[in-house]
């Protein structure tokens, strides 16, 4: 049983679009019926979780897509804080072992960065850590993107979090034209000494399960299960 977590160097930075081109790609290539997919925690709405429903018709339970949600587009101890109640990290957990139990392979889709709050206490390396979740590590193509990166691969190495590799996304069409400049994929391997799987192109509708499916299977997968 193979769980991944896909994390970021920010938010709004593509981990959904690489959750949903590697949830296409099972559908498409793979025993569909043995893959699980969790939002780890959904501020705002409608969210990702509505999007994965929307997309994909799952063989699971709705409750465990999307386990704890709070409806302020913010950072969840702010959020829940809101709502007057805590983060529930018990059912999280229970719903990911659930899943787990179920399932062959398990993605989990975190919030914002490594380094983001899910609790006043705990970040989400934190989390990765504890529960002992190897990371794909979401990276956009854009200025900055290599301190982002040597930055969040130090902190996963410091919570002893297992990096699967990294995988660069093209935010916008001239993000495809300067990925050489912007996140240049030899200088970031020697930097920081991880597997780089790939590059998702710039998707102007990344709701086409075909071609999600096609650009991750240009990935190199193999480093992943």
């Amino acid at each position: 049983m193979t769980t991944l977590l896909i994390t970021g160097t920010d938010t709004e930075i593509g981990k959904t679009v690489v959750t949903l081109s590697l949830t296409a790609y099972w559908h498409k290539y793979c025993a569909w019926e043995k893959l699980g997919i969790m939002k780890l925690i959904q501020t705002g709405s409608p969210g990702d979780s509505h999007l994965y429903q929307q997309l994909f018709q799952w063989q699971q339970e709705t409750a465990l897509i999307n386990p704890v949600s709070y409806q302020s587009p913010i950072a969840p101890p702010l959020a829940a804080e809101k709502e007057n109640q805590p983060v529930n990290l018990t059912t999280i957990w229970e719903g990911l072992t659930t899943l787990q139990s179920q399932k062959e392979v398990v993605l989990v889709e975190a919030l914002g960065g490594l380094g983001s709050p899910i609790t006043f206490e705990m970040t989400v390396a934190d989390i990765a850590a504890a529960w002992q979740l190897p990371i794909i590590l979401v990276v956009p193509v854009k200025l900055g993107a290599i301190a982002q990166t040597v930055a969040n691969v130090a902190l996963a190495r410091q919570h002893q979090v297992s990096i699967k590799g990294v995988i660069f996304n093209c935010v916008s069409a001239e993000a495809e034209n300067n990925q050489h400049n912007w996140t240049p994929s030899e200088l970031i391997s020697n930097l920081c000494q991880v597997p780089i799987l790939g590059t998702i192109p710039y998707l102007s509708n990344p709701s086409d399960l075909e071609k999600l499916a096609q650009v991750a299977s240009n990935l190199e997968l193999e480093y992943l299960w």
